[in-house]
């Protein structure tokens, strides 16, 4: 659309009540400055606009519901009009807003050189991470080895999910409550949910619990002494929860396990800032390995293949597969463990060729890394 952009404004999020600013994880003058050749990019709404508390609450001045995955003509077509008509425009949201295979090449390549070399995270972030995965490698000896696992977890995740997991009657009340609470349109009088939770569970459309993952890793034939780095927000069911995680793995640690709470207290204004650190010490690991899908796993996947990292292992279970085999009562381990092994070779973080639908986030084998 050849129109400048305003530094983005990030998202507030209904679960994480957090109040991020770009500014405040991004490094702005970087950003700005590798785009310079791609693409206008200014600070702030300029002066001489008066409307500025109102831009991105007026619907006049809005670009809303935009499809997912639109052409790029989506835009020459309906957005530009408005832009031009209105002088300044604010799209939101913008997720996944603009398709991949319907676009030209060199656009696709643009998204790669915003995302793997102009969104670069603070200084202090990018220091901070390289202490977390210093430590991790310096607990038993010089130069271990780890693995990061990204827990997803958290309450908002579980009640989002309107997945049915174990629990006490009490815990499942209170879950019931929370979902009606944050999503009543959905939640309707949750009697529907439970036939569909089932479902999900079957089709690997479900969290892996603690315990779950736990498993997973030991038929993939990691020991107890395998050292674990888990990036995870608060996890739902807490201590007990996690117990089977931490008997099978002992040497698992979290972040504000390893750094001390005055290392910690500069990063905790900012949620996001938490999850930054988490996300370098991912991409650092030797072993990177997801529970659950969602952007932050995605990104995560794609930036070790990007930058080289896909000859160290990431994991990617199969939880369509898994919850099959985990809900076999009788099933005998030998045969568990080899059925893991088997379905997770492939699995495991190469670069794979594209193909309609595939997301460029997780594998940007094609439009990003190869210059024929």
């Amino acid at each position: 659309m050849e129109a400048t952009l305003i530094l983005p404004v990030l998202k507030q999020d209904q679960i994480w009540k957090d109040q991020t600013k770009f500014e405040d994880i991004f490094d702005v003058d970087h950003f700005i400055n590798y785009l310079k050749d791609d693409v206008r990019i200014v600070r702030d709404i300029p002066d001489w606009f008066t409307e500025k508390d109102e831009l991105f609450t007026s619907i006049k001045r809005t670009v809303k519901n935009i499809p997912k995955y639109a052409s790029a003509q989506f835009y020459i077509d309906n957005v530009l009009p408005r832009i031009k008509e209105k002088t300044i425009m604010s799209i939101k949201p913008f997720v996944d807003r603009l398709g991949y295979d319907n676009v030209p090449m060199e656009i696709n390549r643009l998204r790669c050189r915003v995302n793997y070399h102009a969104l670069k995270f603070l200084p202090d972030i990018e220091e901070m991470a390289d202490k977390l995965a210093t430590k991790m490698r310096n607990r038993t000896s010089s130069g271990n080895p780890y693995m990061a696992l990204h827990l997803r977890y958290e309450k908002g995740m579980v009640g989002l999910s309107f997945c049915d997991f174990a629990g006490t009657r009490e815990e499942k009340v209170m879950m019931a409550a929370y979902r009606q609470k944050e999503w009543p349109r959905r939640f309707k009088n949750g009697s529907h949910l439970w036939p569909l939770a089932l479902q999900k569970r079957k089709e690997g459309r479900c969290p892996l619990e603690p315990g779950e993952i736990a498993v997973i890793l030991r038929a993939l034939g990691y020991t107890r002494e395998t050292q674990i780095y888990v990036a995870s927000g608060q996890v739902y069911g807490g201590k007990n929860r996690m117990a089977p995680l931490r008997n099978m793995f002992p040497n698992l640690v979290t972040k504000e396990e390893l750094a001390s709470t005055a290392e910690m207290e500069h990063f905790r204004k900012h949620v996001t800032s938490l999850a930054a650190l988490d996300f370098l010490v991912c991409l650092k690991s030797d072993v990177f390995v997801m529970t659950h899908g969602g952007n932050f796993a995605k990104l995560i996947m794609g930036a070790r293949r990007y930058s080289g990292r896909h000859r160290l292992k990431s994991i990617k279970p199969d939880k369509g597969l898994m919850s099959k085999s985990l809900g076999d009562p009788y099933l005998a381990w030998a045969s568990f463990a080899e059925d893991v092994v088997i379905s997770h070779q492939a699995r495991a973080g190469l670069p794979e060729p594209t193909f309609p639908g595939y997301d460029l986030w997780e594998n940007p084998l094609t439009p990003c890394m190869c210059r024929a």
